[in-house]
This record gives C-alpha cells, sequence and structure tokens, in this order.
C-alpha cells in the first residue's frame, strides 16, 4: 500500500510494516452508524477487512447493541463465537462462521458485550447474563448514549464490572472517564486515548495497574515509547476500531516504533490475551 503525503511523496506503507501482525486488537465493531456515513460493517466484510491488515482475531463489539437494542445486539455477538485467539472452546452452531481463511491462517472474533450506561440497573443484569455465557469483557458508549462520567451510572457498571472480573473497553475523554473506575482495582482500557491527552492517562494510571489504552490515537513520534518507558509495554493494547477507522495507522505506528520486539509482540496481542482470557 503506497501512501501519498501532502507535499505529494509517496511510501509503501507496508514495506514499513514488514513482517508485523496483530494477534488480538481490541477494538473491532460489527455494524453500522445509522447517522453517519460508513462502511456497513457486516461480520463477514470486518473478518475480511482484519485479514487484509493481517490481524488474525478481533475484540467485537455490537454497534446494535451500543445504538439500539442491547440484548439481540449481544445475542448476534454471541452468536459469532468460535475456536479463537483466546483458545476458548468453540460455540459448536457457531464454529464454522466464523473463520475466515486468509493465506492458511484464520481470523476469530472474540466477543464482548455492551451494556446501555442510560440504564444502569438493566446494564447490570445484562452483565450478569453475559457473565454467565463465558463473555470476558464488556464495552461502554458513552458519547453515543449521551453518558456523562459523573453519572452514577458508569461508577455502578464500573463496579459490577470488577465483582464479575470483567475487563471494561471504554470511550470518551481518558481525562474524565478514568475517575470511576479509579480504587476498584478494575481492568480497564481506554479506547480512545488521545496523544494530546497522554499526559493526564500516565498520571492516572501510575495509581491504577488496571489502566491500559489502546494505540489507536497514540499516531505522535514518541506516544507509545512514552507509555512503555513510565508503565511499561504490558499497559499498551493493539485497537484498530475496523471497520470504522483505518487500520494501517496504527498498524504503521507500532512497526515503526522505537518498541523491544518482545514489547511489539506484547502490544499486538499478548496483552489484550491476558486481559480478556
Amino acid at each position: 500500500m503506497a501512501i501519498r503525503d501532502k507535499a505529494g511523496i509517496t511510501f509503501d506503507a507496508w514495506g514499513l510494516i514488514g513482517g508485523l501482525e496483530v494477534a488480538l486488537d481490541v477494538d473491532v465493531l460489527v455494524g453500522a452508524y445509522p447517522d453517519r456515513d460508513g462502511p456497513p460493517g457486516t461480520p463477514a466484510t470486518v473478518r475480511a477487512m482484519l485479514a487484509a491488515h493481517r490481524i488474525r482475531a478481533g475484540a467485537v463489539a455490537s454497534l446494535r447493541a451500543a445504538l439500539f437494542d442491547v440484548r439481540s445486539g449481544n445475542d448476534a455477538t454471541l452468536a459469532l463465537r468460535a475456536p479463537d485467539a483466546l483458545g476458548a472452546p468453540a460455540a459448536p452452531a457457531a464454529s464454522s462462521a466464523l473463520a475466515v481463511s486468509d493465506g492458511g491462517a484464520s481470523v476469530a472474533f472474540a466477543p464482548v458485550g455492551v451494556v446501555d450506561l442510560r440504564d444502569p440497573l438493566g446494564a447490570g443484569r445484562e452483565m450478569d447474563r453475559l457473565s454467565a455465557a463465558g463473555v470476558r469483557a464488556v464495552r461502554l458508549f458513552p458519547d453515543e448514549q449521551g453518558v456523562e462520567a459523573g453519572f452514577p451510572s458508569v461508577r455502578h457498571v464500573a463496579r459490577q464490572a470488577a465483582r464479575l472480573d470483567m475487563t471494561v473497553l471504554t470511550g470518551g475523554d481518558v481525562r474524565r472517564f478514568w475517575q470511576p473506575f479509579a480504587g476498584l482495582e478494575a481492568r480497564v482500557v481506554f479506547l480512545d486515548t488521545h496523544f494530546y491527552h497522554l499526559g493526564d492517562f500516565l498520571v492516572a494510571a501510575a495509581d491504577e495497574p488496571g489502566f491500559h489504552t489502546s494505540t489507536r490515537l497514540l499516531n505522535s513520534p514518541d506516544a507509545l515509547e512514552t507509555v512503555v518507558a513510565e508503565l511499561g509495554a504490558e499497559r499498551l493494547v493493539y485497537g484498530s476500531r475496523t471497520p470504522h477507522y483505518e487500520p494501517i495507522v496504527p498498524l504503521l505506528r507500532l512497526a515503526t516504533s522505537g518498541l523491544k520486539p518482545d514489547e511489539v509482540a506484547a502490544v499486538a496481542g499478548g496483552n489484550a490475551r491476558r486481559l480478556l482470557g
């Protein structure tokens, strides 16, 4: 893939990426936003896009669950479950529907539950149901649901996740959304940490060993390296937001970072396996 910059200079992105592969991407969506232009986000097209970018598994959540109907959206995600990057056993009825061949490799989905933060009591019940079904993570969509970090519902869901030992994947501005999870020994991945706000994440995470950040928006020349220097490589997880973001951007940044090979491998899937396994 050749990319042309504003000065008209082209470079070979895949040449820079080299042999890097991602074992598990924590930020994958199925479905579409009804009010935005974008891809349809069907499971088949999402798997194909992941495969084309050498991403071998995705922690996938449903936009239908986030925007329309929690239970039916989550059930559709659970139906995609099959032998996956976490080594979990297959759901017998779905095993043939998940894997898609890509040169002998397969792309797998690890289901992530979704709750409606506007309905905290219902969210708690749904998390109980998901946990009983073997789901190890829950994803929050505060911006899409119009919920602020200080709302009691967010703290309620945070406590429930800690009680159920579920990892939380959350959107929202990390400068505010770290607060509901503080002091709970919670495992949280902040999916929207922007490199402009990296300093705030670092000082918050210094006191919270369960706080992690996605790489998706950490595209400054030294953002990944700064996280590793301050907190260690175990706090970084690869996220692409396929198919609603260009996966090659975080992939290219990771491949050209100054991280050591073992650190790259941890970011490219090892850490996510630990959090979701």
